[in-house]
């Protein structure tokens, strides 16, 4: 490396490593590349001519330069920009490269590191095909040296038996092939139904959940209904005894007054119950007298009761008069007798109705007798009259006492009378 460079022709063909070629090869003339190009096999003909002027596997020459950096450093470049390639002693190498190269399964040029290494391998395979050859030498003397020598037309007998065998061996294969491929296809055909029975399967469990879900809700509904029916039954059999007129019309008493729904009937001086509640007792006794004589079919004469809350009145048939069945209060009250006319009529439709109740039934009897705006107590034999004029208030609410009491009485016969009926009123 005097100048820098070194003249490098070729790269191995296994490592690619640059290589140097000696320079002998430089001398190689055409006889001598002819018969390298002769195949290693004598057996096969070689067209020389034609194997002297191929070029298939020439290797293009390299050469290590220095890259003048001042490192030492080397790099691998071509020479064919310089001509190189064309000279008679790179065509001489190339073509002997080409032909050892077309001759054999090794390409070339080779290093001599890889071509150690390939003498190494070819060794190695070189022994192994000498035991190979040395096993079949000693068998083949076996055989040979053997008095037991094969019946040939035994073995032909025998190759035809197996041929045989082995045909109908390949044809019940085939016959299973198609069993197989027949089995496969009902297999097919038994996933494609278990895949329909399945979808059949998830839409009943589907429907199935759907209708016991509405079985559930109707059973629900149905012992609602059965809850329901039974509460009304027991209502129903609970209003069937239960009496209508002793529900609507609780008459009772609270000290001195009579009370009819809560309402007090009377007034006292030590009691001063306002008038808006009495005369709303008034409104519900005149519905209950009425109530009374409709349930029994009783019009009353000379009369007509016409309950319109606390502004209830009485009615004259003959005149068309109405009488009030409502008192204001005040010092006017004690002067205006329309009111008082209204309490002796209404005494007097109370008198019809135990007149109408003793013609069906001759042992009824009310605690009070009633005679022309009066009620006697038959135990103490006083009157007491039912007019707030020239009357004092103890007596006139004693009096409207009374009057609740045989309007108690009343409803009580009527009760007992028509409790298998269906009150309407």
């Amino acid at each position: 490396m005097g100048d820098g460079r070194i003249s490098v022709s070729f790269a191995c063909q296994r490592c690619l490593q640059p290589i140097k070629i000696d320079d002998s090869f430089d001398r190689i003339d055409e006889h001598k590349l002819a018969e390298l190009s002769l195949p290693i096999n004598s057996n096969i003909d070689v067209d020389l001519e034609s194997q002297a002027m191929s070029f298939d596997h020439f290797v293009p020459p390299f050469r290590l330069t220095d890259s003048g950096t001042g490192t030492n450093g080397f790099m691998l470049i071509s020479d064919v920009s310089e001509g190189d390639v064309g000279s008679h002693k790179m065509k001489v190498k190339a073509e002997l490269f080409d032909k050892l190269s077309s001759n054999s399964e090794i390409d070339h040029p080779l290093c001599d590191e890889c071509t150690d290494t390939l003498l190494e391998m070819m060794d190695q395979q070189l022994k192994l095909a000498d035991n190979d050859f040395n096993d079949y030498l000693s068998y083949l003397k076996k055989l040979e040296a053997s008095e037991d020598i094969p019946n040939i037309e035994q073995l032909e007998k025998e190759l035809t038996d197996l041929s045989g065998e082995e045909e109908r061996l390949v044809a019940e294969l085939a016959m299973l092939k198609t069993q197989e491929e027949a089995i496969k296809a009902s297999i097919e055909n038994q996933q494609t139904e278990q895949e329909r029975l399945r979808d059949e399967q998830v839409k009943y469990w589907r429907e199935y959940t759907k209708h016991r879900r509405d079985l559930m809700a109707t059973e629900d509904e149905f012992r609602s209904v059965e809850n329901h029916l039974a509460s009304a039954q027991a209502q129903l059999d609970r209003l069937k005894k239960t009496n209508v007129f002793n529900v609507t019309f609780h008459i009772w008493h609270s000290g001195h007054f009579g009370t009819i729904n809560n309402f007090r009937l009377g007034r006292l001086p030590s009691a001063p119950v306002d008038w808006s509640e009495i005369n709303a007792a008034w409104g519900q006794t005149a519905l209950l007298l009425s109530a009374l004589a409709r349930k029994m079919n009783l019009t009353f004469k000379r009369y007509k009761l016409v309950p319109y809350g606390n502004h209830s009145y009485i009615e004259e048939l003959e005149t068309g008069k109405q009488l009030p069945l409502y008192g204001t209060g005040g010092i006017r009250f004690y002067w205006d007798t329309k009111f008082d006319a209204a309490m002796v009529a209404f005494l007097d439709c109370l008198q019809q109705f135990k007149d109408e109740v003793e013609k069906g039934d001759s042992g009824f009897c009310l605690p009070y007798k009633m005679d022309k705006g009066k009620i006697e107590d038959s135990a103490t034999g006083n009157s007491y009259s039912i007019k707030i004029q020239f009357n004092s208030e103890e007596q006139w609410t004693k009096a409207l006492k009374f009057l609740l009491t045989n309007l108690k009485w009343g409803l009580a016969w009527v009760s007992s009378q028509f409790a298998d009926d269906k009150l309407d009123d």
